[in-house]
């Protein structure tokens, strides 16, 4: 059922080169967040509590997605200036430069609803301006891996549409996933840390058996270079928080997590289905969360302290442990996509639709899709978005 994990095509050193990637990202991520702090606690950029969605205790500094930011761009800079000897694909560079602009405006439209509390409408808006930044860069998904198993090569007009139209419905998703996620201190910042490690070893693996000259750099710097900013970040972010990543951070790992996605397709449809399970959690945490505003009529897009991390705070579990709680899940479905990404098609399609299965029927039987009787829920009369 296994095959081995590592492929013959190249040895590990191959990715170990861009070790200068995480450590310069790191370094001016947790100085930029420093830096971040001072200037938000001194023009009064802060998080005010409102006692039902915003539960923490103080008006604690935004802007901590700049500093992610800052750690990102100079990681990606880090990793092109070891490739500077080589003969670098132009893909390559219009990729990571792609990825790093449209990184950018999704943070400026988080920055914007941080500050100015923007209608969702134009939330939506800019983050698919971020991500048409991707598509025009190349950043696309290989559709014409789905079908050619059945023998059919699908037409490059109609591949260009479908793979647009992905890429705004990843970017949407995994966008909005983590900023659903982002409702306790680290919470979000260390689940996306764990998902970026688990795609930077898919990453590794992927390129030990299947040699791509222009892909590969780009899905060993920026898994690297988002998990090291991201670590940079969490000193300041863990409980209890000294600065918040806001819109403008979940928004930009959002898009960040949805090219890492996008671009394992290239390796074939059970990559793509790998790279996805790795982030399954967040997927398993929207899910609940919109089903569970359906069952019980309430509006799909207003914020509430019903999803599964607030349930298990509401149920007697500690903050710490709650977190702590959920890495772990993190974890956990972060392996399934690693084995996943070494199974036989049959073998990989079972464990998938099993692990479906038993998550819906957890969630079910849990009742973390009911609304009543849970402490700090918001009331029907006042709702936050």
């Amino acid at each position: 059922m296994f095959n081995e994990f590592l492929g013959p095509e190249r040895p590990l050193s191959w990715a170990l080169k861009f070790w200068p990637v995480p450590v310069i990202s790191f370094a001016c991520a947790l100085i930029a967040t420093w830096l971040c702090r001072k200037v938000a606690l001194k023009f009064g950029i802060v998080d005010k509590p409102d006692d039902t969605v915003k539960t923490h205790k103080e008006p604690v500094a935004y802007l901590g997605g700049i500093g992610i930011l800052a750690g990102l761009t100079f990681g990606i800079l880090a990793g092109l200036y070891i490739l500077r000897d080589q003969q670098i694909p132009a893909e390559t560079m219009k990729r990571l430069f792609g990825i790093l602009a449209g990184a950018a405006i999704a943070c400026l439209v988080g920055l914007l609803d941080d500050i100015f509390d923007i209608s969702p409408g134009k939330k939506v808006l800019g983050q698919t301006a971020a991500a048409l930044v991707l598509i025009v860069t190349g950043t696309t998904p290989a559709l014409r891996h789905l079908t050619t198993p059945f023998g059919w090569d699908m037409p490059y007009n109609i591949e260009l549409v479908l793979g647009a139209a992905v890429v705004i419905f990843f970017v949407l998703g995994a966008s909005n996933s983590l900023n659903l996620l982002d409702g306790l201190d680290g919470l979000c910042a260390g689940v996306t840390a764990i998902i970026t490690l688990a795609m930077l070893l898919l990453a590794i693996i992927l390129g030990t058996w299947q040699a791509n000259a222009a892909g590969d750099p780009v899905l060993i710097i920026l898994p690297f270079a988002l998990l090291a900013a991201v670590c940079g970040f969490l000193p300041f972010n863990y409980h209890p928080a000294k600065i918040f990543m806001g819109d403008a951070g979940s928004l930009l790992l959002g898009l960040n997590i949805a090219a890492i996605m996008i671009l394992f397709s290239q390796g074939g449809p059970q990559w793509w289905l790998a790279s996805v399970f790795i982030f399954a959690f967040p997927i398993m945490d929207t899910s609940v969360a919109v089903t569970r505003r359906l069952i019980n009529k309430r509006p799909i897009f207003v914020s509430d302290r019903g999803h599964i991390y607030d349930q298990l705070m509401d149920r007697g579990m500690s903050l710490r442990k709650t977190i702590h709680y959920s890495y772990a899940l993190t974890a956990l479905y972060a392996f399934f996509g690693l084995v996943i990404s070494r199974l036989n098609a049959p073998a990989a399609g079972v464990v998938c639709v099993a692990v479906v299965i038993v998550s819906a029927f957890v969630a079910w039987r849990k009742g973390y899709l009911k609304m009543q009787g849970l402490r700090g829920m918001a009331p029907k009369s006042d709702e936050r978005g």
